[in-house]
């Protein structure tokens, strides 16, 4: 998977969604054909998310290792690499040394 460098032809939410005292900050995107995504990055924690839809985290930067709910391992995520979250879900994610950043596709 190449990784996603620009994303063209979209709205941009100005104001950030600040998660977990700062360790995550994103900005939600809408394309013309109202299909949403969020590009953020994540600071070095380890976090705890729930998700209403499904969603593909691609990594664009950085490292994290992810555990899905009901998993006992942990899997290691890097640049130009993606993962599934099943919806209404949740996952962990650890982020040491330098910050993930991520685009977030939902549905």
């Amino acid at each position: 998977m190449s990784i996603t460098e620009k994303i063209d032809g979209v709205a941009v939410t100005t104001k950030a969604s600040v998660y977990f005292d700062g360790k995550c900050i994103s900005h939600g995107i809408t394309f013309a054909d109202g299909t949403r995504k969020s590009v953020g990055v994540i600071l070095p924690a380890t976090l705890t998310f729930n998700t209403g839809a499904p969603e593909i985290m691609e990594g664009v930067g950085g490292s994290c290792r992810v555990r899905l709910k009901g998993e006992t391992g942990w899997t290691t995520w890097g640049a130009g690499q993606s993962f599934n979250v099943p919806g209404n879900s949740s996952f962990d994610i650890e982020v040491t040394g330098e910050p993930y950043h991520y685009v977030c596709h939902y549905g």
